[in-house]
């Protein structure tokens, strides 16, 4: 009789902590406001503010929206406010930037909000290898939050984890 595989890593209390599981469902895209400048260029207030009023910012319903300008366009501050207050009502998440920062700042906002008590005193693991996109800065930012809970924190699998924080006894 052969003798029976047993999966330690399941028997262990081990808990994992998966930020794919927050992945965001939401569709994400980016909005080059460069379309709104005459030849892509320079801002012209009126025309501009004329263009946002004209356009049919609907299709940014329930997005997460990245601002951005894709040309080399030099721009008062204003003119991302002017934008954001248009897309605002529509969007999920506004952010001046790439996607990738509106992935870190979507990670930001959803670690401020989630409870880590559940951790508390549990030697955690934050699983790593995830198969969608997770920004590094959302790894930095839980383990900053597991720290005041977690008896300890890995990163990785359960088979080869690295050691990242042990409370002291």
């Amino acid at each position: 009789m052969e003798d029976e595989i047993v999966n330690k890593v399941a028997q262990s209390s081990l808990v994992i902590f998966d930020l794919e599981d927050y992945y965001p469902a939401e569709e994400r895209v980016v909005l080059d406001i460069s379309q709104w400048l005459f030849q892509g260029f320079i801002l012209k207030e009126k025309e501009f503010r004329d263009a946002l009023k004209n356009f049919d910012f609907t299709v940014y319903q329930d997005k997460l929206v990245a601002l951005t300008c894709t040309t080399d366009a030099i721009l008062p501050s204003w003119a991302f406010m002017l934008v954001s207050s248009y897309v605002q009502p529509f969007a999920k998440t506004v952010v001046q930037g790439s996607l990738d920062q509106l992935m870190i700042t979507y990670y930001q906002q959803l670690i401020d909000k989630l409870d880590f008590s559940a951790y508390d005193n549990q030697p955690v693991i934050i699983k790593g290898c995830s198969k969608k996109p997770i920004p590094e800065e959302g790894y930095v930012m839980a383990t900053q939050k597991m720290i005041n809970h977690a008896r300890s924190i890995m990163f990785g699998e359960a088979c080869s984890a690295v050691p990242i924080f042990k409370r002291k006894k």
